[in-house]
């Protein structure tokens, strides 16, 4: 794992990460579950392959979650119960929105009882979520690039108060 020079974000602090396998997305995704609380949102964006699910499984390991954490493509929400690294409760729903496609009715999942509330949130293809104002004002937005055979570009931006999440990552707040 490297980092990388950080691209520009008015207003926002960023952190640039290159990870060269699959373990080590995971083990990002793991040191952002350990500082988890209710109330996070976690957006992962990225192209199909570009290791969304390798993060969120990384999320759920940092909250002590055991078992196979599988992508809810079909389901849309998994949820779990997990602890973070203070032995703080943390309920963790893994969201995933491609199953949406265009148009798809983003109303009728009723989101805001994952966001901002009780629930720590982490969400695949969030764009349905953000284009319908589900999303609350403070979120960590991670994108992934594919860099190669096993490479990915990780570009993490803090959006309001989710500075912590960031720092989890080796980000200054």
């Amino acid at each position: 794992m490297e980092r990388t020079a950080a691209a520009s974000h008015p207003n926002a602090a960023t952190v640039a990460l290159r990870t060269l396998a699959p373990a080590e997305t995971v083990a990002l995704g793991g040191a952002v579950g350990r500082v988890l609380r209710a109330g996070d949102v976690v957006l992962i964006r990225g192209d199909l392959g570009a290791g969304k699910s390798h993060f969120a499984r990384g999320v759920a390991a940092g909250l002590g979650i055991r078992g196979p954490i599988p992508s809810p493509t079909f389901t849309l929400a998994n949820e779990y119960a997990g602890m973070n690294g203070a032995g703080e409760r943390v309920s963790l729903v893994h969201i995933d929105l491609y199953r949406l496609g265009e148009g798809g009715d983003v109303n009728s999942l009723g989101l805001d009882d994952y966001f901002g509330g009780e629930w720590a949130a982490v969400v695949e293809w969030p764009e349905r979520a953000m284009a319908g104002g589900f999303v609350p004002p403070s979120y960590l937005e991670i994108t992934l690039t594919d860099a190669g055979e096993e490479e990915r570009q990780l570009l993490a931006v803090v959006h309001g108060g989710a500075a912590r999440l960031l720092v989890a990552l080796g980000g200054a707040a």
